[in-house]
């Protein structure tokens, strides 16, 4: 089927795009949601913040048109059951997902499917299904519930390039940003087994920026960049990479 991906320019997301195509679908648009402070750390239950400055580099990179939307509401109905809670509904962060998907059908009214990189957050899976479901289309999770180690080792097998732009976790710190996953892969394993930290970033670790992969028909190159330090606390301090500057390079 004709699908559109929602993409943040992290792995999960522009993995599951590749999976998509892997099942035979064919990508027509991508769609990213994007906070006031574009590129830098929101409070969001839903969506990556981080990096969202050069979201039209993967555009650019991956060569489809993208549909943006600011994100205006505000995580209100924070239990599971999103659907049950219509009238509570109004304002919240998930209705700019919905208003952003009407809008990607009436633009293109033949997709049928919807990429999202859900692979543990329930809360997030349902709320994806939840918009899908009133929008009579289908949702494409294809990373849900798999071992994360497991799909780790997928994305480094299809030769993704995948930095770290946000560390949040016992283990981490600002001299991690910007490593690639290869580079961290072993620590990873050691603060899983000494802090229960989770590989894909699932609890809030860390987020990604995909800077190559087979899906992309140019790499991107980040030129400058600046470390923020988004909360100073001696536990677990959050860092992340304010990205400047980039470049697209044509790949061989």
């Amino acid at each position: 089927m004709k699908f559109l991906a929602l993409v943040s320019g992290g792995k999960d997301s522009i993995f599951n795009v590749i999976r998509c195509i892997q099942e035979g679908h064919e990508l027509v648009l991508l769609v990213n949601l994007y906070p006031k402070n574009i590129g830098k750390e929101a409070d969001s239950f839903m969506y990556q913040s981080v990096g969202t400055n050069i979201i039209d580099a993967i555009s650019l990179a991956i060569d489809k048109p993208i549909l943006k939307r600011e994100i205006l509401g505000k995580p209100k109905v924070t239990n599971l059951d999103y659907q049950s809670n219509q009238e509570e509904r109004e304002g919240d962060e998930v209705e700019d997902l919905f208003e952003v998907l009407k809008e990607a059908l009436t633009l293109y009214p033949d997709i049928k499917g919807v990429s999202s990189g859900a692979i543990a957050s329930t809360y997030q899976k349902l709320r994806v299904e939840d918009c899908c479901q009133r929008l009579g289309l289908i949702s494409l999770a294809y990373l849900w519930n798999q071992d994360q180690f497991n799909l780790l080792g997928q994305m480094l097998q299809n030769n993704m390039n995948i930095i770290l732009i946000k560390v949040a976790a016992i283990g981490l710190s600002e001299q991690h940003l910007g490593k690639s996953i290869q580079e961290v892969y072993e620590h990873f394993k050691y603060i899983h087994e000494k802090f229960g930290f989770h590989p894909c970033g699932e609890g809030g670790e860390f987020e990604s920026l995909v800077l190559d992969c087979p899906l992309y028909k140019k790499r991107i190159q980040i030129n400058e960049s600046e470390v923020v330090c988004h909360e100073n606390n001696s536990v677990a301090p959050v860092y992340y990479l304010l990205i400047k500057s980039y470049s697209l390079i044509e790949k061989d």
